[in-house]
């Protein structure tokens, strides 16, 4: 399969929407044009005044990419950002969306080879489209997700991502049931999400084919890649997206 183009300008139609935490929401939208993505792509959600005035932001998708017509889209709320203050505290399920996509080609997983992926707080959003399309398709063997994350309730996707394949590292407060204290990510959390029985390093385990996806602030990546490289991780097998505040 190739790198779906991303096309024209399309309009659709909000099913429903989710709060994850307090600052974030996902919304489930209709295209009107089915366009079919690629796990870690992205699409542009454009929004026109009455004046003519527009204003668009890039989200990644959050849902796998195996429902034609429907993508998912979780918005962190800034408090001066003019496109998710507007989709937080005005749109509604049945409104309109003008979006453009998908969008991207090299931060992508396509579902058939070994991935870690390694997510900053909201970074999580497009490495969640790759953990569910992994386990859709019956080959959750294949990744491992590390999570990052201040505080319990800052965790996206909370109820959906307990399992296997995935281990949360909370830097500020921990949940009664955690057994790792409050801290930073460190190499061992990354070694433990590393995958087993393969033998391309002694101890971190990842597999000779396998690439690393890390997402998050510019800060956050610069400390994973640097962790993953003294782990022996090949800068070659090592994907970063960085993000910024996307108002």
């Amino acid at each position: 399969m190739g790198t779906p183009a991303p096309g024209r300008w399309q309009k659709a139609i909000v099913e429903s929407t989710t709060q994850e935490t307090r600052s974030a929401k996902t919304f489930r939208l209709a295209l009107t044009k089915a366009s079919p993505h690629l796990a870690g792509q992205h699409y542009v959600v454009r929004l026109t005044a009455p004046d003519g005035y527009t204003a668009s932001r890039s989200y990644s998708i959050a849902s796998a990419p195996q429902e034609p017509g429907h993508i998912e889209i979780t918005v962190e709320r800034l408090a001066d950002g003019e496109v998710s203050s507007y989709l937080h505290d005005v749109v509604v399920p049945g409104d309109e969306l003008e979006l453009r996509g998908p969008i991207g080609g090299w931060f992508v997983w396509r579902g058939a080879t070994p991935a870690l992926l390694v997510a900053g707080g909201s970074g999580i959003v497009p490495l969640m489209a790759m953990l569910r399309l992994a386990r859709r398709t019956g080959r959750s063997d294949l990744v491992r997700l590390v999570v990052s994350v201040r505080r319990p309730d800052e965790l996206y996707y909370a109820d959906e991502l307990p399992g296997p394949e995935a281990c949360v590292v909370y830097t500020r407060e921990t949940p009664a049931s955690s057994r790792r204290p409050a801290g930073h990510l460190r190499e061992q959390d990354l070694r433990a999400g590393l995958m087993p029985n393969a033998g391309l390093m002694p101890n971190a385990g990842l597999m000779p084919n396998a690439t690393a996806y890390v997402c998050g602030s510019s800060g956050f990546a610069d400390h994973v890649t640097g962790l993953l490289e003294r782990l022996g991780v090949p800068t070659g097998h090592i994907r970063v997206e960085r993000f910024g505040p996307s108002g």
